[in-house]
């Protein structure tokens, strides 16, 4: 089993007792068509540190990091262009308070998967942070939103590395969260699939920033950089 369907399983296992089952559906069906690129990037950190370390364990950090983004997307997507004012009053809303009642529920199940990890208080970083750039977006005049929407992937990419390193080490130096940051490429504004941003050389560049860069301050939040 691959790390991408590996962590699709997860994904899928940890909302499995959601309700109605209306929901349900819309979260597997969010699942089926996300790239796995932060869920991914978390086993391969891990398996850069530990060559031997079990994914199968590893794989409700993983699914948390997963969640997680997917929530953020969601609701980034919803505040780019929010699907009420597109309807009449003879409209049914269903499907858009669908969109954002999923979001809810993935964001705060990533949270779950992830809150006795070491992981944690970056999962908490990241949401802060994504709604300080959202904020932003909606009061400034001239801000730039390629940038702070980018930092949702910039973002999530550290606590994938983070969620991945700490399972089997301690946290991860910062030239390692800065290179981290940099495979947060995006096409239209999600990750492409993992196997086009995530390879067998990212294991060993992880593996020698990781070992290089041992002695150095570790990181601390993803608002840090």
């Amino acid at each position: 089993m691959d790390d991408a369907v590996r962590a699709r399983e997860a994904a899928r296992e940890a909302l499995s007792d959601i309700e109605p089952e209306a929901l349900r559906a819309a979260l597997d069906e969010r699942l089926d068509a996300a790239s796995m690129t932060p869920a991914v990037l978390t086993f391969v950190s891990a398996r850069a540190v530990e060559p031997n370390v079990d994914l199968n364990g590893m794989a409700t950090r993983a699914a948390g990091v997963q969640l997680i983004y997917e929530g953020l997307r969601l609701t980034r997507l919803l505040a780019r262009d929010e699907p009420w004012t597109h309807l009449d009053s003879s409209e049914d809303d269903t499907e858009a308070d669908l969109d954002i009642l999923a979001a809810d529920v993935l964001v705060s199940r990533g949270f779950y998967l992830l809150a006795r990890t070491e992981a944690a208080d970056h999962a908490v970083e990241t949401v802060r942070a994504f709604g300080r750039d959202q904020t932003q977006l909606r009061t400034a005049s001239d801000a730039d939103r390629p940038a702070l929407d980018g930092n949702l992937e910039v973002n999530i990419c550290t606590l994938a590395v983070v969620a991945g390193t700490t399972a089997v080490g301690p946290l991860p130096p910062a030239a390692l969260v800065e290179y981290a940051a940099g495979l947060a490429n995006t096409r239209d504004g999600s990750f492409p699939p993992a196997a086009e941003t995530v390879s067998e050389s990212t294991v060993e560049r992880i593996a020698a920033l990781y070992r290089g860069g041992s002695g150095d301050d570790p990181v601390t939040s993803t608002a840090d950089r």
